[in-house]
Order: C-alpha cells, then structure tokens, then sequence
C-alpha cells in the first residue's frame, strides 16, 4: 500500500469518523438523561459505552489530526502515528472501566431490584440502535486498516448490542414486570465486550513494545532474504510495526563475492514488498570478508 493510498484512506477515515462523532455526542446525553429518569441500569451502561465512543473517537480524531500535521517535523523522523496506538490502548482501559463498573452496579441491583421505567427506556434504546447501526456502517471499513479505527469500531459495537439488549429488556420488564431483566442484559453486555476490549488493548501494547506482527514469522523473513541472488546471510533483522497497516523492518545483508549492491538491494527490498507487504525496509549490505567487522549489540 503506498503511501498515497494511505493518505487518501486516512482522510477518508477522518470525515466518516467525524460524523460518528456528532452522533452518537447526542444520543450519549439524551441516553444519559433517560437512564437517569427512568432508573435503568442496562440503559445506563449503553450510555456509558457510548460515552467512551464519543471519547474515543475524540482521541482517534486528535492522533490522526497530529500525526498528519507532524509528518513533516525533521525531529520526528516516524512523524506521529503511535499517538494513533496510544489512542486506542486509551479506548481499551476506558471501556473495561466502564463495563467493570457496569457489572458491580448489576450485582448490586440483582440483590435491590429498583423500579423501572421501560417506555421510555425503549424508546430511547431504539434511537439509540439505529445511531449505533449509521455509526457502525461508517467506521466499518477503516477498522480492517487501522487500530484506531479499530478501537472506535469495537466500541461502537458493543454499543450496538447494548442497545439491542436494552430493548429486550424494556420489553420484558413492559410485558412481565421481571425487574431483573435490567440488570441480567447489563450483565451480558459486559461480559460481550470485556474480552474484545482486552484483544485491543495487547494488539496496541504489541506495537508499543516493537513485537513483530502477530501475522508475520520472523524466520520465515530471514530465510527469504537468504534466498535473494547474491546474500550469503542475514543477521541483525528487526520486523516491526509503526502503526496499523505500516510494518516496518531492518537487517543487515552479507553478500556473496562478486555480488551486485544495487541489484541485492532492490531484489530484497521487491522480497519484503511482495512477499510480507513490508513498504519501508532500511538494509545494510556488507561484504562477506568484513562480515566479523559488525559485532553483536550490548542492548
């Protein structure tokens, strides 16, 4: 993926993300007001979750707006595109905040059932469900790109969910006057999202310690640069990620006698390209007589 199709994508994620923004921003407060009228807990915390969406795409909107403009900074030679990791390892803590709370508060109320208003908190679930699913149209695309995105599109998820649980609830609780399906749909939101939110948030800790790409063997990138005409071995290979969709890597080529510098280094360089979508590699080539000159790092 080049770096002009990144750019075009990135700008595209930007305005879908924008509009996800302003609404699920409105259906938040008007959820939050509803659940705080009608007492409903499972209401409650499809707000909360939409709290963290709202917050999160802020934050997804802020790394990507950053990185953009830090692109060109001479110090930043990688520009800023971890902010973009760092926004959704932040998405990742908030939401398993929010569902930890959410499963206390319904312990609570499994032993206290508190009334419930179930008109208008079907209505507003409703709303609430058809914002989740524009929402989720929108940011579908990118997450499949980027773990920002991801973030945002998981949360907004189990949203989606959570607001299809509440209208089972409301509807029970309108038809039976089963209080405990309140808290019993809060409950199972919890537990849907709690391990998707952990999966992000190691996906955005494994780029943040530079761990090689789960999707990636780094013996399998070693021996194909082996293969290329003219090296006689690999040493010093790193394989990481800068951010989602943007794997990058180093190594250092022993060559062959005789072998061509300009030919190895574009046949490695196609290898990485072809075989691991490897877009930015830096190689050292080093003549295999001099090969005991690069001795090992004391990091």
């Amino acid at each position: 993926m080049g770096a002009g199709h990144q750019h075009g994508s990135r700008t595209e994620h930007t305005g879908r993300l924008w509009v996800a923004f302003v609404l699920l921003a409105v259906l938040m407060v008007v959820e939050a007001v509803t659940a705080w009228l009608s007492g409903s807990l499972a209401l409650l915390s499809d707000a909360g979750h939409m709290f963290t969406d709202v917050l999160g795409i802020a934050m997804a909107l802020a790394a990507i707006t950053a990185a953009r403009q830090a692109s060109a900074a001479p110090q930043r030679t990688f520009g800023l595109y971890r902010l973009e990791v760092l926004a959704a390892l932040a998405n990742a803590v908030l939401l398993s905040g929010v569902a930890i709370y959410v499963l206390i508060e319904a312990i609570r109320r499994f032993l206290e059932p508190p009334e419930v208003l179930a008109g208008p908190m079907i209505l507003v679930a409703v709303l609430g469900l058809v914002a989740n699913v524009v929402a989720f149209v929108l940011l579908r695309p990118g997450a499949q790109e980027n773990i920002n995105m991801r973030g945002a599109y998981l949360e907004v998820l189990g949203d989606l969910l959570g607001s299809a649980g509440v209208i089972v609830a409301a509807a029970v609780i309108a038809l039976t006057g089963w209080t405990w399906a309140d808290p019993a749909v809060a409950v199972a939101i919890g537990l849907f999202i709690l391990p998707r939110t952990w999966r992000l948030g190691r996906a955005a800790i494994r780029i943040l310690v530079q761990a090689a790409p789960e999707h990636l063997d780094v013996s399998a990138v070693q021996s194909r640069l082996c293969a290329v005409p003219g090296v006689a071995d690999v040493h010093d290979l790193h394989v990481w990620t800068l951010t989602s969709g943007m794997d990058v890597a180093s190594a250092h080529l022993i060559l062959h006698p005789g072998a061509e510098l300009g030919t190895v280094l574009a046949a490695a360089r196609s290898a990485l390209h072809e075989d691991f979508h490897i877009e930015h590699a830096t190689l050292q080539v080093e003549p295999k007589t001099s090969a005991g000159n690069c001795g090992p790092i004391g990091w």
